[in-house]
């Protein structure tokens, strides 16, 4: 069956929001707690994890950066929009609830103003930068948290793959966008890999050809290295058996913008279905809203929001909401 662009886009999104709320009660647990929690298969659902303040269904920053990225989208889509968009996200980390005249339509929806362990170069990098600075060339140092490669910069940028733009366009706009907040050549190039790789999905690519092809215009960047070789680890890896918990393990553990990508590409390489994927990429002791979300936003483009679960699809936060940016996205496409 061929899918629509629309059921592409809007699967990725939502995709994305699942992964996030499946891994977020058990992000920091190692796998064996996890499964003490859990059972022998982990996380088998969208569930509350028993702890306070926990429920079913909530989302992360992740999935906040994902739709303040789509408003940067739809306010013009330069480093510069999204730059004040990413400011408007900010808002929300330091405020109880929305306010009289919100700078931003999105500032009006009470569940985003949660604070959910949002990633610290993510905060800092926007609180000590308030004002737009210039992304450096591609590959180069950025001028802000240069050191830092963490999985904030790839897990908000499918919105540049979803926009229509071609992969290359797609790359390059992601990681000029992850300088926002993490300067590190590798976090710039893994979020750009992973815009184009949702790009060449959401047109119709099989993934293992859309991967080949992401490689290839990933390694025409200087300082590549680092998110070539978790690419090509995660095919290697994949390659070797069934999917498994350990497998993942030994892929990465996702703190790391480029382990974040190839956990989810192992997911969505040697899963069965949407669901299957999802799980696994949730299931280790490593960051697990993050690289369910990354995984959630691939097989989300890959299989269309048809396939991904309607039981869990019916309790996911904000779920009204990612749809409207979803098809506000694909309206500035076209």
């Amino acid at each position: 069956m061929t899918l629509s662009r629309t059921d592409r886009v809007h699967g990725s999104l939502l995709g994305g929001a699942l992964g996030d709320a499946l891994g977020w009660p058990v992000e920091f647990r190692r796998l064996e707690w996890i499964r003490e929690d859990h059972g022998p298969a982990g996380v088998t659902g969208l569930r509350a994890a028993g702890q306070p303040g926990d429920r079913a269904g909530d989302i992360t920053d992740d999935t906040q950066m994902t739709l303040f990225t789509i408003e940067g989208l739809l306010a013009g889509g330069t480093p510069a929009d999204l730059h004040r968009s990413y400011q408007h996200w900010l808002l929300t980390q330091r405020r109880e609830g929305p306010g009289p005249a919100p700078a931003s339509p999105l500032l009006a929806h009470a569940f985003l103003y949660a604070r959910r362990a949002p990633g610290n170069a993510c905060l800092s990098g926007l609180a000590d930068h308030s004002e737009f600075v210039p992304p450096a060339p591609i590959g180069a140092v950025g001028p802000v948290n240069g050191h830092s490669k963490g999985c904030g910069t790839v897990m908000r940028s499918a919105p540049f793959g979803l926009s229509g733009l071609g992969a290359e366009h797609a790359f390059e706009l992601a990681a000029q966008c992850a300088q926002l907040t993490h300067g590190h050549p590798t976090g710039q190039l893994a979020a750009g890999a992973s815009a184009a790789l949702v790009d060449l999905v959401t047109a119709g690519q099989a993934l293992p050809e859309a991967l080949t092809a992401t490689i290839r215009l990933l390694a025409g960047y200087p300082n590549a290295e680092e998110t070539v070789e978790a690419l090509e680890r995660a095919v290697r890896i994949s390659a070797e058996g069934p999917p498994s918990a350990e497998a993942v393990e030994r892929v990465g553990l996702g703190w790391i913008a480029e382990e974040c990508l190839a956990v989810a590409v192992y997911c969505a390489l040697t899963a069965p279905d949407a669901r299957s994927a999802l799980l696994l990429s949730v299931n280790h002791s490593g960051d697990s809203d993050s690289t369910g979300a990354v995984c959630g936003n691939l097989v989300g483009a890959l299989y269309g929001a048809a396939a991904l679960p309607a039981d869990w699809l019916a309790v996911v936060e904000g779920r009204e909401l990612i749809v409207r940016m979803a098809d506000a996205l694909l309206a500035r496409a076209g």
